[in-house]
């Protein structure tokens, strides 16, 4: 694939598996959770599989995933006892990809406004990049529940551009799933897909996409500004 540049106001960030390595705080809160729930744990692999649609999604997964269905009631349950263990690790051993935080930079320094967009909720996605110190970055971050929508449903990205003032027509999405990639394409927003990220299992070389890129400093050989 030949990947074009892309000359834009603003880039769309997806957070997990995108800018940051969070699978192995979200894997220890999925080990609390289900040992407290008296439930079998589960892999590293799997619950790297798991993670893309949001906090819900990833504990239904965890206690049905090849198992037993569960009721309504006991996954409530479940995700206030996941969000509590969350709430204490979130950020512990998460990891910032590397070349992102100067990545980001030279980003800036170009004029280039960017937003983060997660599926995320969003009592864990603002005290995490605080404490990984990318939250003065982003003039705008839309959480997995800022509106009643996630990705892949194109609302966030839109909502990112308008809260910017920008058009989705000067916009560019990065992630690393095809999540990011469904919402950018139903937005008309070109998408690059990070081949490192986590992508629910599927490999990254069949979502559709704009350009795949193997290394975030990669970005900066594709974006730019016309007036930069």
């Amino acid at each position: 694939m030949t990947t074009p540049r892309f000359d834009v106001d603003v880039v769309l960030f997806d957070l997990d598996g995108t800018l940051l390595d969070t699978i192995p705080d979200l894997h220890e809160a999925a080990r609390r959770m289900l040992e407290e729930l008296g439930e079998p744990t589960r892999s590293l692999d799997e619950v790297t599989r798991f993670v893309g649609r949001g906090i819900p999604n990833l504990v239904e997964r965890c206690l049905t995933d090849g198992r037993a269905a569960c009721d309504g009631a006991s996954l409530e349950a479940a995700v206030a006892v996941f969000r509590r263990h969350y709430a204490a690790v979130n950020g512990r051993s998460t990891r910032i990809y590397e070349g992102v935080a100067d990545t980001l930079g030279a980003l800036q320094a170009q004029g280039i406004r960017m937003a983060c967009i997660t599926n995320k909720a969003g009592a864990f996605t603002l005290p995490l990049l605080d404490h990984m110190g990318l939250a003065h970055f982003f003039g705008c971050v839309v959480s997995g529940d800022t509106l009643p929508v996630k990705k892949p449903d194109p609302a966030p990205l839109l909502h990112a551009c308008e809260a910017l003032g920008v058009s989705p027509t000067r916009a560019l999405m990065v992630g690393d799933s095809a999540n990011d990639a469904l919402a950018a394409q139903s937005a008309g927003i070109p998408v690059l897909l990070m081949t490192y990220g986590y992508s629910e299992g599927r490999a990254v070389d069949t979502i559709e996409c704009d350009g795949l890129v193997s290394a975030f400093p990669g970005l900066l050989r594709l974006i730019g500004r016309a007036s930069a």
